[in-house]
């Protein structure tokens, strides 16, 4: 009974690896915004520029350990890996969820969000499977030879980090992210925002909550009276990009002209100019002025200081116009340094890493552009 559990137990805690190591796999670069987050946290900023590569190698390793646990191979040492794996990860997740170092582990990338209670509550149920299939380790008896079984985990791994690099080396085959193709940025009929105001009694303590403007700011008396704490904003609103507040270099909000332009608009977005792919700059800058012949206004969208806009202008020479957002918006847009993204009326229509800039004849007939 309890062997039959330990078999059921390794499919299961097998399926779970595959699952885990496939989403963020499938999306090395949003998993190695993650590692470099924990780096920072840890003060281990000298393994940042090894997080890419830690990233395939964790992802690899995760991936082959799932289907090693599934297919039945190399129980010994498939059994030692996952236990180790899950006494390091439960102890991490602890240390996450009393610290918070950061806020979402990632261990399910984008396609599921866990807390870092969620997260540890999840690996203390996988835990104890890993120490039973352990300690049946050597009752699983393989369905082929010792050499086939080398050859076959070899072989699902090295697959893998091919796999895995190639989303890296283009975009992720599987978008888990707010910014995939077909999701609308901005709610059609949006309900009104509310905004709660929360007052203080200067004498008694008391504290009461106002939606605003429904409270007395035109009574002196009151106002001499209560001290304001804080507020907090109510958005009924369930829509894409929210996080999205795009400037132009003076600051001004031109969030809404750029994301509802009721006709085709193009979007670069660098979420680092010093890291950005400068080749690729020139041949965007190019395809964007060819596309603003054709009325398909662009947008650059970085996250710099002016005087490093206007000097990364200078140097490579560019016509674009840039404009300003949040650094962690840019890295979900495209993941890509830099990246392309078409839209129209707010939804998107397309994406592209800088490796598959598309020629501009193909482009035309996306959008129809004589």
């Amino acid at each position: 009974m309890i062997k039959k559990f330990a078999a059921a137990g390794r499919i299961l805690v097998g399926l779970v690896f595959v699952f885990s190591g496939f989403v963020k796999g499938v999306d090395p670069l949003g998993f190695t915004y993650r590692l470099e987050d924990y780096f920072i946290a840890f003060n281990w900023d000298f393994f940042i520029p090894f997080a890419l590569f830690f990233t395939i190698l964790l992802c690899t390793i995760e991936f082959a350990v799932g289907v090693m646990l599934v297919l039945n191979l190399k129980m010994k040492v498939t059994a030692w890996l996952l236990l180790l794996m899950m006494v390091f990860f439960t102890c991490l997740t602890f240390n996450d969820a009393i610290n918070n170092p950061v806020p979402d582990c990632g261990c399910f990338g984008d396609a599921i969000k866990l807390t870092n209670w969620q997260t540890f509550y999840k690996n203390l149920i996988l835990l104890p499977l890993a120490i039973l299939i352990f300690l049946y380790r050597k009752k699983f008896k393989p369905y082929t030879s010792e050499g086939k079984q080398w050859v076959m985990a070899v072989f699902f791994a090295a697959l893998f980090a091919g796999f895995s690099y190639w989303c890296y080396s283009h975009l992720p085959v599987i978008d888990f992210t707010e910014w995939k193709v077909g999701h609308k940025l901005y709610p059609e009929n949006p309900k009104p925002v509310k905004y709660f105001l929360a007052y203080k009694n200067k004498k008694s303590g008391e504290t009461k909550e106002y939606i605003s403007p429904n409270y007395p700011y035109n009574d002196s008396i009151w106002m001499s009276e209560w001290e304001f704490v804080s507020q907090r904003v109510e958005d009924p609103n369930e829509y894409y990009g929210k996080s999205l507040i795009i400037f132009d270099t003076t600051g001004n909000n031109l969030t809404a002209s750029i994301i509802r332009n009721p006709d085709y608009q193009l979007i670069i977005n660098s979420y680092d100019l010093t890291k950005a792919n400068r080749e690729a700059f020139g041949k965007l800058n190019d395809f964007c002025a060819k596309a603003f012949n054709d009325n398909v206004p662009s947008a650059v969208l970085v996250s710099a200081q002016p005087s490093d806009i206007k000097k990364f202008v200078g140097e490579n020479k560019l016509g674009l116009d840039f404009y300003t957002t949040d650094d962690i918006a840019l890295k979900t847009i495209v993941r890509s340094n830099p990246g392309l993204l078409l839209m129209k009326n707010g939804v998107i229509l397309k994406k592209w890493h800088y490796n598959d800039i598309p020629d501009y004849e193909d482009f035309k007939k996306i959008t129809g552009k004589k």
